[in-house]
């Protein structure tokens, strides 16, 4: 199962993403997380589907600190990856 997630909120500078990769690991799930230039996290998560299912609820809640007010999901297809690290925030157009 791969599922990519946006999470909104006051999730950049709270340490979203490296709670993200921390978390994602310990499920041996692959995929990355990144900051939004519209002050979201976007993430992709691949693995079994109950292991996937349990990161997406904790994106619900994010570590402390994190206030989030929105998670929205959308299914893609597997590609195989096994690791998880944090990737580079995309660029603003212009």
């Amino acid at each position: 199962m791969r599922v990519r997630v946006f999470v909104r909120g006051s999730v950049q500078g709270v340490g979203f993403r490296y709670a993200t990769v921390s978390r994602a690991a310990s499920l041996a799930l692959g995929g990355w997380v990144r900051n939004r230039p519209d002050g979201a996290v976007e993430a992709v998560f691949e693995g079994p589907a109950e292991r996937v299912e349990s990161m997406v609820a904790w994106c619900g809640r994010g570590p402390s600190g994190a206030r989030v007010d929105e998670v929205q999901t959308s299914n893609e297809t597997p590609v195989g990856e096994r690791e998880f690290r944090v990737a580079f925030a995309e660029r603003p157009a212009g």
